[in-house]
């Protein structure tokens, strides 16, 4: 398995799009559910685990393709400007906005407040400094997600740091990835990035491994940001064109 072009790692985009699969996958059943006839629990432990692994995949690999994107900066230039993290996720964060809005007009009793693309926006800024120093990356990501745990058992009378995991009650939401824990797997994203791609290149080679569905995975993996925004109006009108569900009047 040979690298794609100059600045990627197809094996990297191909587990992207593995979590894109999964996402997809759950997100077509949750529509089933919530609009069709589908008596499935998808709050079982099996579905919530399957939704914490994938959504750790994905967000651990923002962090690991940070080290990449600065390893190629560091090539050619001695300081990597801080500029370029700050307008990538400030731009992921307006797109987290989007979706709040879109949500709130249309599910306004569960609008998505802090969303996975409001958490890896604002990963993307407060990483700048972590990921030169893996270690200092190991550290702060099993602080913060420890502390993303002890949030969790708690709930708190306010709903101004709800972006941090301080959750108010009766709090309901579609998606919700606070800070603690999820920048701590932003930040052993970074860790691992500088183990395995130390200085931008492959420390292991990677198996070898079939040009299908290889290939394909790593398509939805390059495109995982516009998979990401638009594929729910694609799912849910692709359902409703083949019966499978309705929109409540």
């Amino acid at each position: 398995m040979q690298r794609s072009g100059q600045n990627r790692f197809p094996e990297v985009d191909a587990l992207r799009g593995c979590a894109i699969v999964m996402m997809l996958l759950y997100h077509t059943l949750f529509d089933l559910v919530f609009f069709g006839n589908l008596k499935m629990n998808l709050f079982s432990p099996f579905w919530r685990g399957y939704v914490l692994f994938g959504a750790s995949l994905f967000i651990g690999l923002a962090g690991l393709s940070l080290t990449l994107s600065f390893s190629r900066e560091r090539k050619h230039r001695n300081v990597v400007p801080f500029s370029k993290y700050l307008k990538r996720g400030l731009l992921l964060f307006f797109y987290g906005m989007a979706i709040t809005l879109v949500t709130y007009l249309a599910i306004p009793e569960a609008y998505v407040r802090f969303g996975v693309l409001h958490c890896i926006g604002t990963s993307i800024i407060l990483a700048y400094p972590f990921i030169p120093r893996p270690w200092l990356s190991f550290l702060g990501g099993i602080g913060s997600i420890v502390a993303g745990y002890f949030l969790s058992l708690r709930i708190f009378p306010f709903s101004f740091l709800l972006f941090l995991g301080f959750k108010p009650p009766r709090f309901s939401t579609l998606d919700y990835f606070p800070l603690f824990p999820w920048f701590g797997v932003v930040l052993l994203g970074i860790f691992a990035g500088n183990f395995l791609y130390p200085r931008g290149e492959r420390r292991f080679i990677p198996p070898n491994i079939p040009a299908f569905p290889f290939r394909g995975l790593a398509f939805l993996g390059r495109h995982s940001l516009t998979i990401y925004l638009f594929h729910q109006p694609v799912i849910l009108g692709l359902l409703f064109l083949l019966g499978f569900i309705r929109f409540p009047l």
